[in-house]
């Protein structure tokens, strides 16, 4: 069976830097060493980056010597059950959610992984001009009164 699996790198806003789409079954310190490197082509001057504990590990190293990033893994303590909301690893969750309210990329209609990181891309462009714009997701809007005769 297949699958996707969206990586991607978010600025402290929740706005989309960079994506890569892999199949599902890849590992996420596998995706990151690529995803990274397009980040550093992009964005030179970045130098700090928050990640979760599935990156963790070599990728770290590969990160400082061959990209000059530092790579901050944010983990969660053992002593903790359920649900916790850990610093900084909710903006890229929050980033994520905003993303599946585009109805391409709910379902997989994309056949190339190139195509669904262009789809991830104008789904956020979409969503940041609407801001612009002033305008708000389903939002409600009054209707004003008739004046009275």
């Amino acid at each position: 069976m297949g699958g996707r699996k969206r990586h991607v790198v978010v600025d402290c806003l929740g706005l989309v830097l960079a994506v890569l789409v892999t199949a599902a079954s890849t590992q996420d310190r596998d995706a990151a060493v690529p995803l990274l490197a397009r980040l550093r082509e992009r964005y030179f001057s970045i130098r700090l980056l928050w990640a979760d504990g599935a990156y963790a590990g070599s990728l770290v190293d590969f990160a400082r010597t061959k990209l000059r990033l530092t790579l901050d893994i944010v983990r969660r303590t053992d002593d903790t059950t359920g649900f916790v909301v850990l610093p900084r690893r909710w903006v890229v969750e929050r980033t994520l959610s905003w993303l599946m309210r585009s109805r391409r990329l709910v379902r997989d209609y994309e056949t190339l992984p190139a195509m669904h990181e262009a789809m991830v891309m104008w789904s956020m462009t979409m969503l940041m001009a609407g801001r612009l714009a002033g305008r708000r997701r389903n939002a409600f809007i009054p209707r004003q009164p008739t004046p009275s005769s």
